[in-house]
């Protein structure tokens, strides 16, 4: 086991103890699972040495693992990381909780130790990924974490337990209602029309390729259909599209399909400065990723709304 200052932080590089997380994406083909972690060289390579397969997300900032037994392999995994750790630290964690507890709706205590279970919020996961040995029970939707993460978990849970309450069902119809009739609400609307437009302005001088993915800044990852020539007119779009100028045209776009981001070749580096201004760019490999798993989301969904109208019919 390498010493403490040995030990290294992969996104920072940065001396810091060991943290574990997990969670599953589910595919038509396969279950993806997510493991981020902060480790010394000796967990990486036991890590890579298991999973030669797993790759590295900058986007979620975590390990994906791919495999229909991943999650299983990962459980185990982590598990036996976890048996490395103080025979004592379970035991300190449930003293630490006894002493001062959370109490809360969102909190649960079982077994093995807590289980979190909130309305979705992107902060709640992003702050529960932190915290050594979380992870997604994705049969029960709810975050397991043992007692020996507990002080970790106190740290984090007043962002937590804010984020949960602020995505109540009841609280956002409250936001919702607070909104109605305000400019706020008009130009969310006005945003939703444009988009249903399905139209991009687009340099006179360099046109995007047609029928082949590109990453926009305005509206993520596209496929150009056409390059109409109808000349934009900037006053009018100055809300939606502030770069637009008197030399830019309008193109007509769709959504990418699966099949298409799969065979699409990622760009070797990050956009230009001079690509976002201009408003597209070559996507990067996390951008793909990120595209093809919200590609097989919209794909599962219309299956299963086919299967559904049939069995109806």
């Amino acid at each position: 086991m390498a010493s403490k200052g040995s030990r290294l932080r992969l996104e920072t590089v940065q001396s810091q103890s060991r943290y574990l997380s997990m969670s599953d994406q589910k595919t038509d083909d396969q279950s993806t699972v997510t493991i981020s972690f902060e480790f010394d060289r000796m967990a990486v390579a036991r890590f890579r040495e298991t999973f030669p397969k797993a790759r590295w997300s900058d986007t979620l900032q975590a390990w994906t693992v791919p495999g229909k037994t991943a999650g299983r392999r990962v459980d185990r995994w982590m598990a036996s990381e976890a048996e490395r750790r103080s025979p004592f630290e379970d035991e300190k964690g449930r003293d630490a909780y006894e002493f001062e507890p959370i109490l809360s709706p969102y909190l649960h205590v079982c077994d093995r130790g807590f289980r979190v279970q909130t309305p979705y919020s992107r902060t709640v996961v992003d702050e529960l990924r932190q915290i050594p040995f979380a992870r997604w029970n994705a049969d029960d939707k709810v975050w397991e974490i043992p007692f020996s993460s507990y002080e970790d978990l106190q740290h984090r849970w007043k962002a937590i337990e804010e984020a949960a309450q602020r995505n109540e069902p009841e609280e956002r119809r409250k936001r919702a209602e607070a909104r109605r009739g305000t400019e706020a609400e008009a130009k969310v609307r006005r945003r939703a029309n444009e988009r249903r437009r399905r139209r991009l302005p687009v340099s006179s001088e360099d046109f995007p390729p047609v029928g082949r993915p590109i990453a926009t800044t305005a509206y993520g990852i596209v496929v150009i259909s056409d390059i109409t020539g109808e000349i934009v007119d900037p006053e009018e779009v100055a809300e939606h599209h502030p770069d637009a100028g008197d030399e830019h045209v309008w193109a007509d776009w769709r959504p990418a399909v699966l099949d298409e981001l799969v065979h699409t070749w990622p760009a070797r580096h990050k956009p230009s400065d001079c690509e976002k201004m201009r408003g597209w760019w070559q996507p990067t490999l996390d951008e793909l990723r990120q595209a093809r798993r919200n590609a097989k989301s919209r794909h599962r969904r219309k299956r299963k709304d086919d299967e559904a109208g049939h069995i109806d019919r």
